[in-house]
């Protein structure tokens, strides 16, 4: 950061705020009389309009008359105002030769200044040398801005080789003189454990230090800390509190967060209303998961009228930064026509936008659409690629559909024991079909030895799913005793629901065990399914 008009004791102490019309006339004349000291002086007043109408340009006449006498807090304030086009056009190498001027004098300011235009290669060529040089001197002289910059430099590596002990040391010369930037450093250093062994209750303490002092990333880590009852007690209401000081310097995740927080009633009554005003603040400051989820919620109509086209633009935004979610949602509203123009070319395109950067709804949407040629080539090879991308992601859909072409006879790669190796995956994942196809394997053996008890494990996972056929599998295991103990009142059980899928054989499996419980056993197996439908 780049400091500001220097406010020099010497200029300060002479000007009396109870005669500044008297002073101003004082001061000019000394001035007139080519005093640099009373130059620069006038040059002061007129620049803040102490004692005579503000007025800039003269300002920089008299600040340009001390600097040409030798003045260095001259030379730096002249510095200022061409760096910032005050007074005079904005000419930053003008900037760098009057900052350099003052600099050579050991004006800690300029030497400050100096360093940052070396450091951004603006008014000079950029040379990190050249900048941690000036830095050097000016943080040797107390330069908190400096010292905290010298630090940035030791911790990167920029410029010097990197050292996180001289980080810390320079950081803590800023942070104890109160520099909310190194205060906010030397937390996230506590933090990391980088040059330190990590010391969670110092972070917290100079995160708040900073944080007090209006530092918006340290009130968002320390709202964090609160939030998530991270080294100091859970505290929703302290969260909310450094959230909102944050969020009102536009920190946008601290936007985020308050609208995750209202959204969720987390700690405090769900609120839809400032959940919607912090997703949009957020959203409007570009943060593209606020983007999406008010795509999202303008799409389903929650909390707000439903408005496809509103939704759209919203999925938009966050898709051109980039957001998986948002390209994946944006190409579905292209696929049905919402909001958007119905075309499938688009929706492909921003699917596979979000597939290449590893969305795994996407990448199974476009196995799908390589296997079926729905908008694409059928191409077996490619769907045996993406849906291999999302099961490696152990989304259970793609695994199960994987399975399915390494069973084809007709696909790109068949292999029974792969295929049974990404049933297995889904099954485990709680996808129905898997547990059933998987069952029927372990039941047949088919590229597996043959294990009924595995088997029975599987058709009552499935069948605990609502799978039909896993249903009366899983009753006639239990009414025969095959992978499990015989049980004819969990057989009863079973066969009933199937019998109420209308699954075939279910009724005369059904009659069959009835026949194996004493009358009071079949009444309350029958209570018990009344209840249960009920």
């Amino acid at each position: 950061m780049i400091v500001t008009e220097a406010l020099v004791a010497k200029t300060a102490a002479a000007v009396d705020n109870s005669s500044y019309t008297a002073e101003f006339l004082r001061v000019k004349g000394q001035a007139e009389r080519g005093n640099p000291a009373a130059q620069h002086s006038l040059g002061y007043m007129y620049f803040h309009g102490k004692g005579v109408a503000r007025n800039e340009e003269l300002a920089v006449a008299w600040y340009r008359q001390a600097a040409n006498a030798g003045l260095e807090h001259a030379q730096y304030n002249l510095g200022v105002m061409y760096q910032k086009g005050q007074g005079v056009d904005a000419d930053l190498c003008e900037a760098a030769r009057w900052y350099q001027m003052a600099a050579e004098k050991g004006y800690a300011a300029a030497q400050y200044n100096l360093g940052w235009l070396y450091a951004k290669g603006q008014g000079v060529a950029q040379d990190t040398e050249q900048a941690r040089f000036w830095f050097s001197k000016a943080a040797e002289q107390g330069d908190a801005g400096a010292q905290n910059n010298l630090a940035m430099m030791y911790d990167t590596g920029k410029g010097v080789p990197q050292d996180y002990a001289q980080a810390l040391y320079w950081y803590q010369k800023a942070a104890t003189q109160g520099y909310a930037r190194a205060q906010f450093n030397l937390a996230l250093r506590y933090d990391n454990g980088h040059g330190i062994d990590p010391d969670p209750e110092q972070a917290i303490q100079w995160y708040r230090k900073a944080a007090e002092q209006g530092y918006a990333p340290a009130q968002f880590n320390l709202a964090l800390r609160y939030d998530k009852g991270d080294g100091v007690p859970q505290d929703t209401r302290q969260a909310i509190h450094w959230y909102r000081r944050a969020a009102a310097q536009d920190h946008v995740s601290s936007h985020f967060n308050l609208a995750l927080i209202y959204d969720n009633g987390s700690g405090v009554p769900r609120n839809p209303e400032r959940a919607m005003e912090c997703y949009r603040a957020a959203a409007q400051l570009g943060h593209a998961a606020a983007q999406n989820n008010l795509g999202q919620r303008y799409q389903h109509g929650q909390d707000v009228a439903a408005d496809a086209t509103r939704a759209a633009h919203w999925y938009r935004q966050a898709a051109e930064q980039r957001f998986p979610a948002a390209q994946y949602h944006l190409g579905l509203l292209y696929e049905a026509g919402e909001g958007v123009p119905q075309d499938t070319q688009e929706a492909i395109r921003w699917c596979r936008e979000a597939a290449e950067q590893g969305h795994a709804r996407a990448q199974f949407d476009l196995g799908l659409r390589y296997e079926n040629g729905q908008g694409l080539p059928r191409d077996l090879r490619k769907a045996l690629s993406w849906y291999s991308r999302a099961a490696e992601q152990d989304y259970a859909a793609a695994q199960y559909m994987l399975g399915q072409l390494y069973d084809r006879d007709d696909g790109p790669a068949p292999n029974t024991v792969r295929a049974n190796h990404w049933y297995r995956k889904a099954a485990e994942n709680g996808h129905t079909l898997s547990q059933f196809t998987l069952a029927l394997r372990c039941d047949s053996g088919q590229g597996m030895a043959r294990d009924f008890v595995q088997a029975f494990h599987w058709y009552l996972r499935a069948a605990e799913q609502g799978h039909g056929r896993a249903q009366l599998n899983t009753g006639l295991m239990f009414l025969s005793g095959q992978g499990v103990a015989a049980d004819a009142a969990q057989a009863w059980h079973w066969l009933a629901q199937a019998e109420r899928q209308g699954m075939p054989g279910a009724v005369r499996y059904l009659a069959q065990a009835a026949a194996r419980l004493a009358p009071a056993q079949l009444a309350a197996a029958r209570a018990g399914q009344e209840l249960a439908a009920a």
